[in-house]
């Protein structure tokens, strides 16, 4: 249980489940309940594909500034464990997304916004250009349920995506902005600062949710 925890933790779970709810939420559009709770389950396994990604990519800099919060600093799972649950669930990931309700369309569209999740760990938050792979991810995560069934997602689907998702991600930095800094972390919301990340996630929320109730 202590393992299954740290996994879940190591997870990021407040924000994993939150986008699984909403690719729920989207998938009762179009699909029958059970079906619904099989791109439920595809979507949750690449959530934790992109945390654990996350939080083996960033040890290094969570333990330079003592982050006790993420379970690789406090002890709570190593990191040759993480590491091992993570190659374990990529292929199983591959699968659920592949051969279940998304088949290969929809499948690979969300497949492609979990690989823009890796490349922000990897590379776009070092970048000006840090809000892009959020932009994609999140206009990915709706739109390849109907691309699924050969059906073109409204604009209001895909455009109210991108725009959250790019709030999210100047949300989301905010709290660690200046020990991002301080790694030379240096995406876009860090090269701003905090005041203007805090107008620019209002600007694109309002926006994203104007886009999707107009």
């Amino acid at each position: 249980m202590p393992a299954i925890r740290a996994l879940l933790k190591a997870s990021h779970l407040g924000p994993t489940l939150l986008v699984t709810a909403i690719g729920l939420g989207f998938a009762l559009r179009y699909f029958s309940p059970a079906e619904s709770i099989g791109v439920a389950i595809a979507i949750f396994s690449g959530q934790l594909i992109v945390g654990w990604s996350n939080d083996l990519i960033d040890y290094k800099d969570d333990l330079s500034h003592n982050r006790g919060n993420k379970p690789l600093v406090a002890g709570e799972i190593s990191y040759a464990a993480l590491q091992r649950a993570l190659i374990t669930l990529i292929p199983i990931s591959l699968a659920l997304t592949l051969a279940g309700p998304l088949g290969i369309k929809g499948g690979l569209v969300y497949i492609f916004g979990i690989g823009c999740g890796a490349a922000y760990n990897l590379y776009f938050k070092f970048t000006a250009l840090s809000p892009l792979p959020y932009a994609i991810a999140f206009a990915a995560l709706p739109s390849c349920i109907p691309i699924s069934l050969s059906q073109n997602p409204p604009e209001w689907m895909w455009l109210g995506g991108a725009l959250f998702g790019m709030a999210a991600h100047f949300i989301n930095v905010i709290k660690d902005m200046e020990q991002d800094r301080a790694s030379n972390i240096r995406g876009l919301p860090q090269r701003i600062g905090k005041k203007p990340s805090i107008l620019a996630a209002a600007f694109l929320t309002i926006v994203g949710v104007l886009v999707i109730f107009l």
